[in-house]
């Protein structure tokens, strides 16, 4: 099946300009889901691997967060602009808005990987009016952050980067994007750190909607959940304010589970959830 793709451009609420993706299949959608990309990537590196769900009727919306990809251009990588990270978690509310006009009797599921999975914990504590179901993947919870460097401490060394997979070509693939692999201004690392280490305190959760489906999936070798730790106490909040949590952890899978050796298992794992709760 024929997957389409429809670029688009729209505003931030602060009139900044953002490249956005509509990836849709034929027949009649059953819901839509909304990606938020990682840090240092883009949102084309999901369409392959989310193929299957665009086939099983998910219409998907994705975009290049500021500082990257189409929306930055090769001028402005890592860079957040005066907004911080706060801006781009309003970004993603403005995405969600638009999904809901374009697509008002669906379902809407948010799904952030990685650095899209923090700003997405910051975006249920604001916006969980917006969506059904959250989805959070290669992630972890408020904690200490890991220096570069250190993540890749433990793996072959074939590369700088062998912790997100353990699929060579993936990595490799990685590495020959112009577009991924970018480091951050100062001030765009500050704005994002002093974000993902909001705590989510049983105040702050009360403020999501209540019962919210969330479904957590994750590789037990990811250095950036520092094998669970990092994880546990984010998910046992989650469970503890009430959101109807489902954690599913894959062995030696490492950071990018949409592209480890596993994948077509992961992706239809999640196929399975969306179509039980979305």
């Amino acid at each position: 099946m024929a997957v389409n793709e429809t670029r688009f451009r729209y505003e931030g609420e602060d009139g900044t300009g953002l490249a956005g993706f509509r990836w849709q299949a034929g027949g009649k959608p059953r819901a839509v889901l909304q990606l938020a990309h990682g840090a240092g990537e883009h949102a084309g590196r999901y369409l392959g691997p989310m193929t299957p769900i665009v086939e099983a009727g998910f219409v998907i919306y994705a975009a290049d967060h500021r500082g990257h990809g189409m929306t930055s251009g090769m001028s402005s990588l890592g860079d957040f602009g005066p907004g911080g990270a706060p801006a781009v978690v309003a970004d993603m509310a403005v995405l969600s808005r638009r999904a809901r006009a374009e697509y008002p009797d669906l379902p809407l599921v948010l799904m952030g990987h990685s650095m899209g999975a923090m700003l997405s914990q910051a975006y249920v504590l604001e916006h969980s009016d917006l969506i059904d179901a959250l989805v959070l993947s290669g992630t972890t919870g408020p904690a200490a952050r890991i220096a570069p460097e250190k993540l890749n401490e433990g793996f072959e060394g074939r590369t700088p980067y062998d912790w997100l997979s353990r699929d060579a070509a993936e990595v490799d693939k990685y590495l020959a994007d112009p577009f991924c692999g970018i480091q951050f201004t100062d001030a765009s690392r500050a704005s994002f750190m002093e974000l993902r280490e909001r705590q989510p305190t049983p105040e702050a959760l009360a403020k999501v909607k209540a019962g919210l489906p969330v479904y957590v999936l994750v590789g037990d070798q990811d250095p950036i959940n520092q094998k669970l730790a990092g994880l546990t106490p984010l998910v046992d909040a989650y469970r503890a304010a009430g959101l109807d949590v489902t954690l599913k952890v894959y062995p030696g899978g490492r950071h990018e589970m949409l592209n480890e050796t596993n994948r077509d298992e992961v992706v239809a794992d999640l196929l399975t959830w969306l179509k039980a709760h979305a």
